[in-house]
């Protein structure tokens, strides 16, 4: 008897605990994530946002992300704050404005890369926008050129409107 017993409890318990798991709720994801890859970067496997956004205006700024003193093996300084629900808005409504464009890609080398994220839950409104080697604009034309400067400014707007 004592045996079943066991095993009944051991069998309860394994359920119990395969049941709480798989009834987790996954991590939210963030709505609006920036990335660099900076120059020469692109066999680094410690590549982290260096701002994520969520819907409901909390943010995860990484300071050192893509700093060249921090050491592959240690995770970046993450730091806990918000973006303002009107800058979000904003934001939302210039990357779709910017999705169909053309950013070129200009001549030379590849010198890093810098990516904005747009993932709403519906994934049919998502938008990725990607600029490679952001600082270089040799090659482009006037509107690529225009374009690249959008990119640049709201990357920048969001990154200075995270508040800790």
């Amino acid at each position: 008897m004592r045996p079943t017993m066991t095993g009944l409890l051991v069998c309860a318990l394994a359920l119990t605990g395969a049941s709480a798991v798989a009834h987790a709720d996954p991590a939210p994801l963030p709505l609006v994530s920036l990335t660099t890859i900076p120059d020469g970067w692109s066999q680094r496997t410690d590549l982290r946002p260096v701002l994520q956004i969520f819907a409901d205006g909390k943010a995860v700024h990484m300071p050192d992300a893509v700093s060249k003193d921090r050491k592959p093996e240690t995770a970046p300084k993450k730091v806990t704050g918000k973006v303002a629900a009107d800058v979000i808005s904003a934001a939302r409504e210039e990357i779709n404005a910017l999705k169909e464009t053309d950013f070129g890609i200009p001549a030379g080398e590849g010198r890093g890369t810098q990516i904005i994220d747009l993932m709403p839950d519906d994934p049919a409104g998502e938008a990725h926008l990607v600029i490679y080697s952001p600082e270089a604009t040799d090659g482009l034309d006037p509107e690529q050129k225009a374009a690249r400067k959008r990119f640049t400014e709201l990357y920048k707007k969001l990154v200075d409107a995270f508040k800790s």
